[in-house]
Formats: C-alpha cells, structure tokens, sequence
C-alpha cells in the first residue's frame, strides 16, 4: 500500500463521532506490524509500541469525523438533519448515505422559500430550509432509517496537482496517516520511551476522547496532531500557514515551551520544514485537554494545513502529512529519561 492509497483508505471510512469503531479494523490493518492495539469500552484506538521504558510518549490524532444525524422523516419522505461541524452553505446538492438498517442514497436540496425571501442571502442556507431527498415515500424511508440514523457525505479520495490530495475527514485521518510514518520511522530504532499512539473518539464534539485516553496511559509528554487552516487562497489570510510549506509547530499558553522549543531544534537539525502558529486561547484541539487532564501533561500541537476544513473536499498535502510524522519520529528518537528531565527543569 502506498502512502497516498493509505491516506485514502481511512478517509473513506467512515467515523462520526460516537461511532469510531467503524475505523477500528482500518485502523488495525494499517499499524497491526507496530505494536499491541487496542478499543477502549468508548472508541479511542491505542497502540503501544514499546521502548526501553524510560517514559511514555503519547501521539494523539482524532478518528471521529464530521457529521450529519437524521432529526424528523417528513410526509414525502423527505429526511430533515442537524449537522456537526458542517456550515450549512457547503451542503447544498451534496450526495450522503444515510446509515440505516439498509443504508440508502440521498441528495440534499433547498426547500422552495419564494421570491420574496430571495433578498436575504443567507435565508435559503440555513439548516431549517435543507432536506434530503431520497425519491422514496415516508412509508418506504421508515422501514429502513430512523431519527438519529448518521449520515455520510459521499466522496471519494482524488489526487490533485502538487502532491495535494482531496477527500472528506481529511481533519484528522491526515493526523493518523502522519503517526503511521512516524510510527514507520521508529520502526528500526531502539527509542527509549514508550510511544502511545492515539486515535481519539469524539474530538469534535468536546476532545472527550483526549480526556480518556489521558487517564488511561498517564504520559509524560503529550503530542497532539491535528490540521489548521491554509492561508492561502480561498484561506484564513489572517494566517500564514501554506500547503506544502511543512508541519505548523503551535506556540501558545496550550503548548509547553521548552517542548516545542525542542522540536524546533529538532526539525533545524535534520531541515524539515516548518511554520510558526500562534493561539494565544483554546487551541480547538486534543492538547487543550491532553495538557490539564491528572495533575497536567507538558503538551505540543503540531498541525497539517488544509484547505477548506470541515467539508467534503478538504485539501492537503502529502510531503505536510510525511514531514510531520518524521518530525515526532525524530524528536521521540532523542528522547530518554535524562533528556526529559532536563526539558521539564525550567
């Protein structure tokens, strides 16, 4: 399996949050060769490769995605939903599956709201004025779906120009696919802490699964990947970040200073490229919670940019996702019990 076919077989699986087990098996087939693997009673993925024990590392990516859920099955047959994470504009004439006993094809389409409600260009946007239509009749639809059936956006993974791929749950399968390289990289290397990786439940819908899995392996560091927003075109210009311009190393009161500061040093060191976030808050991410769970963890953010996050054509690029996962590899490579000693003495 290539590392793009890789990429491409977790984000077409699909993992709402709540019901991440459906990525287990992905999950298992792809790091089955890295260390023991295991499902926590509420979805979160661990896999332990094991080192010399002088510590323990986790590396956290969420597994959940994006979602839609079925709220009412009106008198045509048409499904109406409420969406998580989706703004509604992107929505419009999309194709979804809807998860029933028997899953079934839908478009979602715009409700006719009349002529005179065309002056308010966002009206016809808003989730109230969206359905899907399955072509099916109520007393059909409700054999098969029922309210709180999930719902998929239907797209599949494509290649585009300059190493950038495109696909739904890019945010965070790109995260995942980047602890396979680095888990990859530490494969032939006699690291001296444990590695956790992570791929955590419910992400998007409160970072519940960092909390858990915190509890649970009790890290001394915690490493937490996620994508953030492209800068460029079409992008949040108020930021720097570029597609293909490599990881995004977050520096901010959610992020350990001397940490990030060694994984600066390291990415110096054996010139992978790098960019500079700021976030002076919340983070939005696995480290806001990966740092105050117990009695506190000394957390890192480092982000994929993409583009368009939180649809179904999210964009990245393959050398950001590579380069990431080669960067942890490397600072987990320098890491022992002297070593994080030193770090934490301020």
């Amino acid at each position: 399996m290539t590392e793009t076919e890789l990429l491409k077989s977790l984000c077409e699986t699909y993992s709402p949050s709540g019901r991440e087990e459906k990525i287990y098996p992905t999950i298992k087939s792809i790091f089955k060769s890295i260390g023991e693997i295991s499902i926590s009673d509420l979805n979160n993925v661990y896999i332990h490769k094991r080192g010399q024990g002088q510590g323990k590392v986790m590396v956290m990516a969420h597994s959940d995605e994006v979602f839609l859920i079925v709220t009412d099955i009106l008198d045509k047959g048409f499904l109406k939903f409420k969406s998580v994470g989706i703004d509604p504009k992107t929505l419009v004439s999309q194709e979804v599956i809807i998860h029933g006993s028997q899953s079934i094809d839908g478009i979602i389409g715009v409700k006719f709201i009349g002529d005179s409600n065309y002056n308010d260009e966002n009206k016809g946007f808003s989730e109230e004025n969206l359905v899907i239509d399955t072509g099916f009749n109520k007393n059909y639809i409700q054999k098969y779906v029922k309210v709180g059936d999930y719902i998929e956006l239907k797209r599949k993974f494509v290649k585009l120009l300059n190493n950038n791929v495109s696909c739904k749950a890019i945010d965070d399968r790109a995260g995942i696919a980047a602890m396979y390289f680095c888990a990859k990289e530490l494969e032939s290397i006699n690291h001296a802490v444990d590695v956790y990786f992570v791929c955590s439940c419910q992400e998007e819908v409160g970072h519940r699964g960092a909390k858990m899995a915190t509890y649970d392996i009790n890290p001394d560091i915690g490493i937490a990947l996620d994508v953030t927003f492209d800068g460029g075109a079409m992008g949040d210009t108020e930021r720097e970040n570029k597609l293909g311009a490599g990881p995004v190393i977050c520096i901010g009161p959610n992020v350990h200073s001397k940490l990030r500061q060694k994984i600066i040093d390291i990415a110096l060191e054996y010139n992978i490229p790098y960019q500079i976030e700021v976030e002076p808050g919340n983070t939005g991410t696995d480290a806001w919670d990966i740092q105050v769970s117990r009695d506190g963890v000394p957390s890192v953010l480092i982000s994929i940019p993409i583009k368009y996050m939180h649809t179904s054509v999210e964009i990245a690029n393959m050398d950001d996702i590579k380069n990431t996962g080669r960067l942890i590899a490397k600072f987990i490579e320098k890491l022992d019990s002297k070593e994080l000693e030193g770090v934490f003495c301020f």
